[in-house]
Order: C-alpha cells, then structure tokens, then sequence
C-alpha cells in the first residue's frame, strides 16, 4: 500500500481532488461570486488593506451595524495553490455575518508554489494578529474574534488556531474559537497526486504544516465541520484532529452537515439558525465568546 489502504496516487487523487468528480462545483463557484459581488456593493466595506509586504497579503472588512462587534475571520480554500478561491469570492459570507451582528473580515494570502506552505501558514497568522491589533478601529471586539475557514482555509485555521499568541506579546486567548468546514488536518497524502509538485512535501514539512503535529496545550476551543456527501477522506481528516486536540486536553467538536457536499458546506452562512449548518457553527461561537452575541 502506497498509504493507509490506498494503493496508487489515483486512488488518493479520486478523495481528494474533488473538483474532477463533481461537475455541480463550478456552478456553486459562479454562485459565490455573484453573491459576494453583491455584497460589497450592498454593505459597507474596507478592501484590500495590507497586512504584509506582498500584493497578495491584503484583507477586506466588513464592519457590524453596532460597534464593538464580534467577529469573524474567514480564510479561503483551493488548496493553497489556486486562483479561483479568493478573499474576493469569499465575501459571500458577508450576507450571514452582518444580519447577525458580526464584523467580517476576509483574508488572501500568497500562493504555492510561488511560497512555501511554511510561509503560506506564517501570512495567515499574520492577518489574524493584524485583525487582533487593529480591527477595534473598524468597529470590531478584538476580545471576540473566531477564526473560520474551508478546505485548505480549514487547515490554515486549524494552524492559526494551534498559534502561541503569547509569544506574540498578545494574550494566549486572543483567538476565542474556530471552526474548519473540510479541512485538511494530515498532509501525509499529498506528498502523492496532484499536489505534489506544488507542495514539495517532505517528512518535514509534513510535521511542520500539520496540524496533527502541532497541537498546543490551553488550545482553544475548535468545531470541526465536513459534508455528508463529501469522500470519507474528509471525516477521516476530521476524526484525526479531533482525537489530537482531545489528547492534548483541548475542547473540540465535530459534526457532518448532511446532505452538502466540498463546494456547498459554505453557502450555510447564507442559511437560517434552524438548519444543520446553523444549529451547528453560531451557536459554537457565541459559547466560545462567552455567549455573545
């Protein structure tokens, strides 16, 4: 066996690569684009404000009505490596964030191959700490942020989530929650496939970008979320995780979102409290912000 019970790279590329047996997805993307154009003309919003040296390391904020507003940051997937998934298709979210009161902050970052995961993962970090710093200037509760995203977003927030924020000169706390919808928690198989070339993966930077390997003590509270339609590889990458953060004496909880697949986990922020999505991921933050809102 190549890995676990996969024997060839296709094998692994077929759980994996999703975009190649889903033929819905692109439909979904123009969804999200068209949504999230309306969203930054229908709300007002800051964009592109850098965080970091490159063209790349910008955010967009999308303030609450209220000041002193909780809020959420979110990072986009595409496997760290695509142009199609952006902060700038992201904004959808926007459309669930602000009826419920929360300030929205979406987050690029640059991509592989043209940087290393390991500096990939160091800019996310970054524009989280930039969000802490400085988003009470937008309206936001730097003592209420949860940190969100889906597939490689999923595992850029588990690696914010597992930061010493202390030794950033900022309280260990400063991140209250997060929640990874699909996430990617285990690169061991993409040193295979249709990564490979992209990631140059080795046994080092497997430990070092995973975040099995690197789950801290005093974690914060994590929810980890995947679709019921999606390849079992997804809940495997969540039960990894779990049983890592549980270990470590971390909170964490996991559910599958039935009947949502890799491309359509995410359009539950567009939905009502009463659905899975819903019952799931808002009332997980409001506890990690001590029950607010």
């Amino acid at each position: 066996m190549l890995w676990r019970h996969y024997a060839t790279a296709e094998q692994i590329n077929w759980q994996y690569d999703v975009g190649t047996h889903h033929p819905p997805a692109r439909g979904v993307i123009r969804r999200k684009e068209t949504l999230s154009a309306s969203a930054r003309a229908d709300y007002p919003c800051t964009l592109n404000v850098p965080y970091g040296d490159t063209a790349r390391q910008v955010l967009d904020i999308f303030p609450a009505e209220q000041e002193n507003a909780p809020v959420i940051v979110f990072i986009h997937g595409g496997y760290w490596r695509s142009v199609t998934s952006t902060k700038d298709t992201s904004s959808f979210v926007a459309h669930g964030t602000r009826p419920r009161g929360y300030t929205l902050v979406t987050v690029e970052y640059d991509l592989c191959p043209n940087v290393t995961l390991e500096a990939l993962i160091a800019q996310v970090r970054a524009s989280v700490e930039w969000v802490i710093r400085n988003i009470s200037a937008h309206g936001g509760d730097p003592a209420r942020i949860h940190v969100t995203g889906t597939s490689a977003g999923g595992h850029l927030t588990a690696m914010v989530a597992a930061t010493d924020w202390a030794a950033r000169g900022l309280p260990a706390d400063a991140v209250k929650g997060a929640t990874a919808l699909s996430g990617l928690y285990d690169l061991t198989p993409f040193q295979w496939g249709f990564l490979a070339g992209d990631l140059k993966l080795d046994k080092a930077r497997i430990a070092a970008c995973s975040p099995v390997t690197q789950v801290p003590e005093g974690g914060c509270p994590i929810q980890l979320l995947w679709g019921g339609l999606e390849p079992p590889e997804f809940e495997w990458q969540a039960r990894q995780l779990e049983g890592a953060w549980s270990r470590a004496g971390n909170p964490v909880v996991t559910c599958a979102i039935p009947e949502r697949d890799h491309f359509t986990i995410s359009l539950g922020f567009l939905e009502g409290d009463d659905t899975a999505f819903g019952r799931a991921f808002w009332p997980f933050v409001a506890r990690c912000n001590g029950g607010t809102p």
